[in-house]
This record gives C-alpha cells, sequence and structure tokens, in this order.
C-alpha cells in the first residue's frame, strides 16, 4: 500500500532513536552511500604554454575559442574549472558556454547551457588562480564528446596556462561568436588553453588518475580519435556493469619528468593540484620515470634510487587522502634514443622494485604487456609509433586491456 511521507518520516526518527549504537552506524553509512558528490569526469594537466604552442593568430583576446573534451562518466549536473595558474597577467571569461559536440566546430545547439560565476555571466582570474562555474543542469553521456566554448576579454600577456597535448582541435574565431552553432572560417589548433576540468555530481561514484607523461598523455594516439589508453580504459570500465562508476582522469603531460622541471611541472611538485585536489579520486596509476631515466646520463643508478624514493612519497601522500595507488613498470625503450645499457639497468632496477617491494597497492605490468617475446628490452613490432618509445594506437588499446578492471571493484 502508498506509504504516508509523514508517517514514515516520523516512525523512521522514532526507530533510530531506540536503535543499537552499531545500527546508528549502519544508517549513518547507508546515508553516506546516498548522498551525491562531486567526481572529475574529465580533467586535463595545465602547465604553461610554451611560445610554440601559443594560440595562432587572431589569439585569444577579444575572440571566441571552441574547445572540444571527451568524458568518462555521465551525469545531470555539472560544474566546469578553469585555470589560470600558470599565467603572468589576469584572464577574463566574458562569456563560456558548453554544449554537446557534433565534430569540428561544431555544436547542437538545443543542448547549449550558459556558464555562470557567483551568478555572473562574466568572471576575472587572477593570476596563479583557478575558478569554478556555478553548477548547472546538462544531460552528459559517458564517453561523449562536449564543446567548451569561450569569449576572452582582454589578455595583456603572452604566458598563459593550457595544456599543449590535446590530441583534439580548438577553434578560434573573431570577436563574439559564442553562441553559434557552426565556426566558419575558424583558425584551428591542437591545443587547449585555460579549461582544467569537468565535474558531475552522482551517487557512488570515484575516479582514476592517471599519472603520467608524453605516453599517458597519448603520444601516438590518433587526433580527435580519443584513443589515449585512458580513454581506452574509461571504455572497458564503462563496458562492465560492475565498473560503470569509474571516471578516469588523465593527468599525462608530455615531456613531463618526476623529480625535475623538464616540460611541464615535475610530478612531484603538481602531484597536489593533479591528483589530490580532483574530486571523487580513489585510485591512482603512476607511469612515469622514462624521461628521468631516459635523461640521466652517467647518473642512470642514482636516477633510479631516486625514482624510488619519488614513488614511496607520492604513495604516502596519497595514501593520506584514503587514495589506492597502483604502480605500473615503465615499458621497454630499446632501439629508441633513450636506450643505453645504463639506461637499461636503471629501468630493470626501478621495475623490480615496483614489482617486489609490496609498496603500492598493486602493480599493473606493462613492461610485461608491451615487450617483444623475441627481445625484452624493445617494444614489440606493431606496439610503438615507429620510434620504439612511445605507444602506437594498437599499443594504447593494449595498454588498457592490460589493467585488471578487479582492481576498481
Amino acid at each position: 500500500d502508498a506509504v504516508n511521507p509523514v508517517r514514515f518520516v516520523v516512525a523512521f526518527a522514532l526507530i533510530l532513536t531506540s536503535c543499537t549504537i552499531d545500527a546508528k552506524s549502519f544508517i549513518e553509512r547507508l546515508l553516506e552511500e546516498t548522498r551525491e558528490e562531486w567526481v572529475g569526469t574529465w580533467m586535463t594537466a595545465v602547465q604553461v604554454t610554451e611560445p610554440g604552442n601559443l594560440p595562432p593568430a587572431p589569439g585569444l583576446a577579444r575572440n571566441t575559442v571552441r574547445q572540444v573534451v571527451h568524458v568518462s562518466l555521465g551525469g545531470d549536473r555539472l560544474r566546469a574549472g578553469f585555470s589560470n595558474v600558470f599565467g603572468t597577467s589576469t584572464v577574463e571569461l566574458v562569456a563560456a558556454n558548453l554544449a554537446a559536440s557534433r565534430g569540428g566546430g561544431a555544436i547542437d545547439p538545443s543542448t547549449q547551457v550558459a556558464l555562470s560565476f557567483d551568478g555572473s555571466a562574466s568572471v576575472v582570474i587572477q593570476p596563479g588562480d583557478e575558478v569554478i562555474s556555478d553548477p548547472f543542469s546538462f544531460p552528459l553521456q559517458p564517453l561523449s564528446d562536449v564543446a567548451i566554448t569561450i569569449q576572452f576579454g582582454a589578455l595583456s600577456s603572452t604566458i598563459i596556462t593550457g595544456h599543449p597535448g590535446s590530441r583534439t582541435t580548438s577553434y578560434i574565431v573573431r570577436g563574439d561568436a559564442v553562441s553559434d552553432s557552426v565556426f566558419a572560417s575558424s583558425i584551428k589548433t591542437d591545443h587547449w588553453y585555460i579549461i582544467s576540468s569537468l565535474d558531475v555530481l552522482r551517487k557512488d561514484a570515484s575516479a582514476i588518475v592517471t599519472l603520467g607523461n608524453s605516453i599517458t598523455d597519448g603520444r601516438g594516439s590518433g587526433t580527435n580519435m580519443q584513443n589515449r589508453w585512458p580513454d581506452e580504459l574509461a571504455r572497458r570500465l564503462q563496458a562492465d556493469d560492475r565498473t560503470k562508476n569509474v571516471a578516469v582522469l588523465n593527468a599525462g603531460i608530455g615531456g613531463n619528468c618526476v623529480l625535475r622541471q623538464c616540460l611541464g611541472p615535475s610530478a612531484l611538485n603538481r602531484f597536489e593540484r593533479d591528483v589530490l585536489t580532483p574530486p571523487g579520486v580513489r585510485w591512482l596509476i603512476i607511469l612515469e620515470g622514462v624521461n628521468d631515466i631516459g635523461g640521466s646520463g652517467a647518473n642512470a643508478r642514482i636516477v633510479a634510487q631516486d625514482l624510488i624514493a619519488a614513488y614511496e612519497q607520492m604513495i604516502v601522500n596519497a595514501h593520506a587522502q584514503d587514495i589506492l595507488v597502483y604502480g605500473a613498470t615503465i615499458m621497454p625503450f630499446g632501439d629508441s634514443f633513450y636506450y643505453s645499457p645504463g639506461n637499461e639497468e636503471a629501468r630493470q632496477t626501478v621495475n623490480e622494485w615496483i614489482r617486489t617491494s609490496g609498496a603500492f597497492d598493486a602493480v599493473i605490468d606493462l613492461d610485461a604487456a608491451m615487450r617483444d617475446p623475441d627481445n625484452p628490452i624493445r617494444m614489440a613490432a606493431g606496439l610503438h609509433d615507429g620510434d620504439f618509445l612511445h605507444p602506437s594506437e594498437l599499443g594504447h588499446h593494449e595498454m588498457a586491456e592490460a589493467v585488471d578492471l578487479t582492481l576498481f571493484h
């Protein structure tokens, strides 16, 4: 029969007051598990934009930029993040909106939602700061592409925050075109600028952060194909009913190092921003260190030990926030420009520690998955993009296939 809601609430309150401590704890856990919380569905690791990756003419100032991102989880309530962490002057967003992408620079106008910031359509982001939009309703589908369109105000500096390795085309048009459904005569560039995150409000959902370098960033994957290995992992998770509530957040930066600043801030330097700050993170996969070893020269043995110490530090910091940390072994680079006997010895030292130390909560053995069985110091034919260092599109697929999904049940 139908339940009178008032009687139900009163009865529930009476029961709760007479419960044992264990029963109360059980009910509290039930309420906790049904509470909606923010979780990231997409992010990019931001850095200062190098001169060669700056926006092409006509640039961002007083113009409109449409940028496409590929999400992992879906949801009905969203918020978007924008970053000026590395900028040296203010960045004004005159207007911004989000819509479903129709490919290229086109959007579905019926899905367009204007973003607001503390109730205002515009916002000024100070140097070193980030902003998050007000929450908004949007029927976000899992594994879908959405376009974030920004009309910029004046920019007084060419030092801006972005992500060069987007592997996704962005579109620039002159003036105010923020509401245009099609960007005619746009200037194209395969970089992201200012955008940093997209979160969804969900129940019982969590995220994986994949921390890495160009391999995780997608080198060797197809432009606009959204087939980096973290993307392929997200597809596998969505196809399994036991992991459909797990998002994948890509924190890869091309040319990145763990121990020092190479391209972008070091993994140790950006760890808090890229791993500990995104909402809903429950797992971390670390696949980084090959650039440290490759650039070590005569210090390869020292770098190997320093990498191990860095992993230990990251594990401690992640565990302090109840994040499980999975170590991925460094993949073979024989015949690449990084190969030398000393560098190979360092790789083997690091991989042996990852496999046997017990420091990680689990090991994802990408070295074993990607190596040539007849020549284990080299990546298997067809799995690299020709440089024996970066995976091919098939290689990205195989990396994702090597991840045990039960780690995320």
